[in-house]
């Protein structure tokens, strides 16, 4: 006995289970060859991923009393000559680590170490012969220069590329729990990426160091010229101590190498890939496949050609 409904969709109408089994029971074949497609499909492609290695670094946010100490008494001395010289107190762990993402630092980092070609024009890492496989289609290392596309361009990345492709590979993490902060760079090439892990903590470090002694520095010429402009004896004994304190602050500064971060764990050459994980990534396109697969076999049972007698469509009663 069947019943019959009428053929316009009835939003309250709830579907047979047994008969949705039944529909993706006939139409097995059809899942099982979309899952077996995807899943070869899937496999190929994790394979055709090259390894990738990260090599990571762990710092530690110095510990200046020093400097602390003087900023400290350089705000309040500056206060009492009511002379406003901006906040020595400022959080310098955090400010290291937003210009260690910035698009200028980046860009700088870039170019100070001829990052260009093997950010933008490799293939692969010889690991026998330590060296990039250039992709000949996009840079020439014969004549060193890039090539041109079909409408004539240059394939020469611009700042914009480079930074991108830069911060992919690059991830800056920090312990809520300890402060530590570790950075992590990722590439084909495990040497490479210990390297540039490595100059991202000595860059960062000398950046940070040149901007307080600019700063500074900027701070005494000042200090100078409203000192020539006193003859209050008080006013010069204060502007005296700021002077001294700003200059205190530059030497140590420049005496000091790991300036903003202290290495705690260096980075090493990595000896085991971190990507890709082939495996998930096989059974992730398995899986979509079955989906696929079963989505395929609903849509043509119940949409292309659903079961119809005079507009009627027609479940069988299974009770």
């Amino acid at each position: 006995m069947s019943q019959v409904y009428d053929s316009k969709p009835n939003p309250n109408e709830i579907v047979n289970l047994r008969e949705l089994f039944a529909t993706l029971w006939r139409g097995k074949w059809i899942i099982i060859a979309t899952t077996f497609t995807f899943a070869v499909g899937g496999v190929f492609y994790a394979l055709s991923k090259p390894d990738v290695y990260q090599a990571s670094v762990l710092l530690a946010p110095t510990q200046d009393e020093g400097r602390r100490n003087i900023g400290g008494q350089l705000g309040g001395l500056a206060s009492l000559a009511g002379i406003n010289i901006g906040n020595a107190g400022a959080n310098q762990t955090v400010m290291a680590k937003e210009v260690l993402l910035s698009r200028s630092f980046l860009t700088n980092y870039i170019h100070r170490h001829e990052l260009m070609v093997p950010l933008m024009a490799t293939e692969a890492w010889d690991s026998e012969s330590g060296k990039w496989v250039i992709n000949r289609e996009v840079y020439n290392p014969d004549t060193e220069e890039w090539m041109m596309n079909h409408e004539g361009e240059s394939l020469k990345p611009n700042d914009w590329d480079l930074v991108k492709a830069l911060k992919v590979k690059l991830s800056v993490s920090e312990s809520k729990d300890t402060g530590m902060v570790s950075l992590s760079v990722k590439s084909q090439a495990p040497p490479v990426a210990k390297q540039w892990a490595e100059w991202l903590v000595k860059d960062i470090n000398e950046h940070m160091r040149k901007q307080d002694v600019l700063k500074s520095e900027a701070r005494i010429d000042y200090l100078k010229a409203k000192l020539s402009e006193t003859n209050i004896a008080d006013m010069r004994k204060v502007f005296y101590q700021l002077i001294e304190n700003e200059t205190r602050t530059v030497m140590l500064a420049s005496a000091q190498q790991e300036y903003v971060f202290e290495t705690v764990d260096p980075a090493v050459v990595p000896r085991e890939k971190s990507g890709p994980k082939r495996t998930l990534i096989a059974i992730i396109v398995t899986i979509l496949g079955a989906i696929i697969g079963i989505l395929i076999v609903l849509i043509v049972t119940f949409v292309v050609y659903p079961k119809t007698s005079n507009g009627k469509v027609y479940y069988e009663d299974v009770n």
